[in-house]
């Protein structure tokens, strides 16, 4: 069961309007997190049809994701197993090249007290450039590089291009990723979930 300060800060979380000035369909902050979580997924911030649904990675990038994974959407929405906090919890709108970057407010105020309410997670994959920003600042001239660096770095972070279909060339430029970066992400999935769920 979850403990009582644990609900409380999820409880503030969704109830947070620190940005309403700045979210051009206001606030409706989209997370899933439970003490239990052994995965760690640090996204970006929702799109809007996330926005929309209140539902984390509900669109294809989503679909995509999952199958990078492995997993089932029963696996991938069970909170126990998979904690989905990104950078900003909030739909920043969008811009002339796509959405906007997450609100900068976001991680500072509540990222710390989420994670030390998470003592169990066992692999963070890191997604995308403002997630690796955060957590490896200035340590990656590029997100390729950092992707690439994956059997260099700690055995409990990976760091994984965005999953939207905008990236797919990216995918194709570098083929290692499919041949040899993914099944081992989906081996480390299926052990640290028990093998159950697989896609």
């Amino acid at each position: 069961m979850a403990s009582r300060a644990f609900n409380s800060l999820l409880a503030d979380i969704r109830q947070c309007t620190t940005c309403a000035a700045f979210l051009p369909l206001g606030p409706r902050p989209v997370i899933q997190a439970h003490p239990q979580a052994r995965v760690l997924i640090a996204g970006q911030a929702p799109g809007k049809k996330v926005h929309m649904s209140g539902v984390p990675f509900d669109d294809a990038s989503g679909d995509r994701l999952r199958l990078w994974l492995g997993i089932d959407r029963a696996t991938f929405y069970d909170p126990h197993a998979v904690a989905i906090l990104p950078m900003g919890f909030c739909y920043p709108g969008t811009g002339k090249s796509g959405d906007l970057p997450p609100r900068p407010e976001c991680a500072p105020k509540w990222r710390a007290a989420l994670l030390a309410q998470l003592p169990n997670i066992a692999l963070t994959l890191v997604i995308g450039q403002y997630a690796l920003a955060y957590h490896y600042p200035s340590v990656y001239p590029s997100l390729t590089e950092a992707v690439l660096d994956w059997r260099n770095r700690s055995p409990d972070v990976i760091v994984l291009p965005h999953p939207s279909p905008r990236n797919q060339l990216w995918v194709r430029r570098n083929p290692w990723f499919e041949t040899e970066l993914l099944p081992d992400l989906r081996s480390r999935i299926a052990l640290l979930l028990g093998g159950a769920g697989n896609a």
